[in-house]
């Protein structure tokens, strides 16, 4: 075994941890898991294909590494930025990856409707699979197959969390403002900062080609906060109309805020022409000019540069709240999903290993990235804002995945975009944009 001093430690108490750890004595771990890191499929290759490339390729290489020291398995991973094409034309070949990391479920689906995906349940076990998992992660890892059975083809590594608000800590905490655990006390805060003198929301959607896409991401936490997971899925898959009650609903939600009087910094017309990676900026002004930012995680890499910025001091976040109680504290994510599309030993070891969320340590440590996993610690994690996103997260009711990356591209990365950027700049109205959304949607 090679490795740096630090790699050959962790190697050494992962193996110690095989053997004597009680999460290694479970029952329903697969037998392949248990043998790989016994040494038995030493010398085997498994090929992976992704989508995550740059930066993203280097920590998954690193954090892979300990796993393939100690079981000699040799994970070979390859990156496309364009993998949509290069994924279909690899299957279309007979070049098909052993396993495949789906940067959303909705393209794992057509593979799954063609019969190339393997059923998880069959190779590693439902009741391994449920111990790793809350229910609403594999209810969005189950596809139809090709005769139409819902199958769980994918597994999820990691994701990123959007439903949370960003907020400045200090001037936040210096006003008097509370972080509001209901949607009530939202709305008070927001009327309380109006009356203050203030704007409340820091909001913007421009995003070159991609512009309205942080629009969409609004009404999917309005349709997980006024319907069922159910309606959502309805919606994202085609079957529950954008015209339909339930949607339009959950728009004028979102239009309370984006249209609403004084709700946001510049005026309604500044929502279109603001950078979405700009848009929070204005909440470190000095006195701030808007206070409140939803957003994922990802966001604090687009906060000011030329200030030391620092997480429960200068800002803070907290969870986008629920609105109706009958539907909990639902939460929207991103994230990478896996499938296999080979099925050997030494892959469903692999796999196996991917559902743990102590395989995700090293990325963890490292930052950047939250675990689906039921076994993942908080203590894990290597910064605040990681283990704050991965608490929220835990404590969710229901998860889903971003409703514009399940649907066909012509509506999620098209119609939806647009249209939502139509309304919100008052060139349509509501219903004329989600009738033309519909009109969107593919016929076959």
């Amino acid at each position: 075994m090679s490795g740096s001093p630090k790699t050959l430690i962790f190697s050494v108490l992962l193996a110690a941890s095989a053997l004597a750890t009680p999460a290694y004595a479970d029952p329903s771990m697969p037998q392949e898991l248990t043998d790989a890191l016994a040494g038995k499929y030493k010398g085997t290759t498994v090929t992976a294909f992704g989508a995550f490339a740059d930066a993203d390729e280097v920590k998954f290489n690193q954090n892979i590494k300990a796993f393939e020291e100690l079981t000699g398995i040799d994970i070979q991973y390859a990156s496309s930025k364009q993998f949509e094409a290069t994924i279909a034309t690899r299957v279309d070949a007979g070049n098909t990856p052993d396993l495949v990391d789906f940067p959303q479920p909705g393209l794992m689906g057509n593979f799954s409707k063609t019969g190339k995906l393997v059923d998880l349940e069959s190779v590693l076990g439902a009741d391994y699979l449920k111990a790793q998992y809350q229910p609403s992660w594999l209810d969005m890892g189950t596809k139809p197959g090709p005769d139409g059975k819902p199958t769980l083809v994918g597994i999820w590594e990691r994701v990123n969390v959007k439903s949370l608000v960003w907020y400045p800590k200090k001037p936040f905490d210096e006003a008097g403002y509370k972080v509001p655990s209901n949607w009530d006390e939202m709305v008070a805060l927001e009327k309380q900062i109006i009356d203050d003198g203030d704007t409340p929301w820091c909001i913007g959607i421009e995003s070159g080609a991609a512009t309205g896409w942080p629009a969409t991401d609004w009404l999917e936490e309005m349709m997980l906060r006024t319907t069922s997971v159910a309606d959502y899925d309805a919606w994202t898959s085609g079957e529950l109309k954008f015209a339909s009650p339930q949607v339009k609903k959950a728009a004028e939600q979102v239009g309370a805020i984006f249209l609403g009087d004084g709700m946001v910094y510049g005026g309604t017309k500044a929502i279109v022409s603001t950078s979405f990676g700009d848009a929070p900026s204005p909440m470190f002004a000095d006195p701030p000019k808007c206070w409140l930012h939803k957003q994922g995680n990802f966001i604090t890499s687009f906060f000011p540069k030329d200030r030391d910025l620092k997480p429960g001091v200068d800002y803070g976040f907290f969870y986008l709240p629920g609105i109706d109680p009958a539907y909990g504290r639902p939460v929207l994510v991103g994230g990478d999903i896996w499938s296999m599309f080979n099925d050997r030993p030494e892959v469903r070891a692999v796999m196996a290993w991917f559902a743990r969320g102590e395989h995700l340590k090293t990325w963890l440590a490292s930052g950047g990235t939250v675990s689906p996993h039921s076994d993942a610690e908080l203590s894990w994690y290597g910064n605040d804002i990681d283990r704050g996103a991965a608490e929220i997260l835990a404590n969710a009711t229901a998860v889903r995945f971003d409703g514009s990356d399940l649907m066909p591209g012509e509506v999620g990365a098209g119609s939806f975009w647009k249209e939502m950027t139509a309304w919100i700049s008052g060139s349509e109205d509501l219903d004329t944009a989600l009738q033309n959304i519909d009109a969107s949607w593919p016929k076959n």
